[in-house]
């Protein structure tokens, strides 16, 4: 079917939109199914350890999403691609409970600082604990990755008696040869001190989404439009 400039223009993002959602969920949908069943974090899900609620929650949480977005994916990529209404319709109606609920889940995190921070702070000890117990390589990129970008270091942070100092970044200045910032803390105080910046990321990932069901109603629009005149075209040739 034929569109014009804007309803290619939407095609087009709604095609990028979906591929840049396509990584991130299998990325969450990866990490999660991969902490659920590995032979080194299995047993937290069967029996009690130091933090396994958190820890389990934060699992099901990567899981369900990342599926979500995977689901998501589908309808929109190939309503986009083959210009098809019905998957577009779908698409558009996940895309806007996603936004409802990014929006929501900003609100009460923001309201709700101090809780979501000590659940993430407990969620790193989780991953800490089960690293110090099996040594597991994955789990060390994890943990790598969180202290490259919070730059921190473990749950103590004495790089004397740390046990993950090898997972931590480069210390900046002499004193942080002796101690950095420890993880937990650093963590919960963190999404306490920048609680309006978490609510702007998810107000923001909303409005991305806004911005998707946007173009994809134009398209919508503009598919309907064709698909009346090809259906006028034909009722008045034959």
């Amino acid at each position: 079917m034929a569109l014009d400039g804007c309803g290619h223009v939407c095609k087009y993002i709604l095609i990028i939109f979906n591929i840049i959602f396509a990584v991130v969920g299998f990325a969450l949908l990866g990490l999660g199914l991969w902490l659920r069943f590995s032979d080194n974090t299995r047993s937290i899900f069967e029996i009690e350890q130091l933090n396994s609620s958190a820890f389990v929650l934060g699992v099901t949480v990567l899981i369900v999403l990342g599926a979500v977005m995977l689901i998501v994916v589908v309808f929109g990529d190939y309503g986009a691609c083959n210009e098809k209404r019905c998957a577009l319709q779908v698409f558009s109606a996940l895309l806007s409970i996603m936004a409802l609920a990014e929006i929501v889940v900003g609100v009460l995190a923001y309201s709700n600082s101090d809780r979501v921070g000590n659940f993430m702070g407990e969620f790193y000890t989780s991953i800490y604990t089960v690293y110090i117990a099996t040594g597991d390589p994955p789990l060390a990129v994890t943990l790598t990755f969180i202290h490259k970008m919070l730059h921190c270091c473990g749950i103590t942070g004495v790089s004397l008696i740390e046990m993950v100092k090898e997972t931590c970044p480069k210390p900046d200045g002499f004193l942080e040869h002796i101690a950095m910032p420890s993880c937990p803390n650093l963590i919960a105080n963190a999404f306490e001190s920048k609680a309006s910046l978490v609510l702007g990321l998810f107000v923001g990932t909303g409005a991305l989404l806004i911005t998707a069901l946007v173009c994809t109603i134009v398209l919508l629009k503009q598919l309907k439009r064709t698909h009346q005149q090809i259906t006028t075209y034909y009722s008045t040739v034959y």
